[in-house]
């Protein structure tokens, strides 16, 4: 899995952490292992703009996806996945830092960080939450996918509740 991590936002990330949960995250949705992936951190201000460019919506946000090639998961257990360009994954960690604060569980700009490059991945691969069922579903999946890394990389304590809109 070829995936890179550019941070742009002058804040200190755990890019380390944002590479694993990446790859432990398209490894448990069966992604092509030669797919790649960008994943870029910007500041509040570049987010801003993008969240407008592309949403209409003022204010930054906490994640933004764009996918490139439209691969997703294989729907049976030995169809062979499709390999390309997954596409970008913007965070912010402005945002990402008030949303660990005033989250039911408190959590870190990190931990929160690592929930929203999942939530990024999921949108990649084509889920969404407009839909109650299909809210469900994303967040069901995204709860499981940073469980199981957590509980992989032995880290203790409750996991991030979801706090992505």
């Amino acid at each position: 899995m070829s995936i890179d991590v550019n941070n742009e936002s002058g804040t200190e990330v755990d890019e380390q952490a944002i590479l694993d949960i990446a790859r432990y995250a398209l490894a448990r949705m069966r992604i092509h292992p030669l797919s790649e992936l960008s994943v870029i951190v910007v500041d509040a201000e570049a987010m801003e703009q993008l969240h407008i460019q592309w949403m209409d919506l003022p204010g930054p946000t906490d994640v933004m996806s764009f996918p490139m090639d439209e691969l997703r998961p294989p729907s049976k257990d030995d169809e062979e996945p499709p390999q390309g360009l997954l596409g970008d994954i913007v965070l912010c960690p402005e945002v990402a830092t008030q949303q660990g604060k005033d989250a039911p569980t408190q959590h870190s700009m990190d931990e929160e960080l690592q929930l929203l490059t999942v939530h990024g991945v999921l949108h990649l691969l084509g889920y969404d939450h407009e839909e109650p069922d299909e809210k469900a579903e994303m967040f069901g999946l995204q709860a499981a996918i940073v469980d199981g890394w957590r509980a992989e990389k032995g880290l203790t304590g409750p996991s991030p509740a979801p706090t992505v809109s």
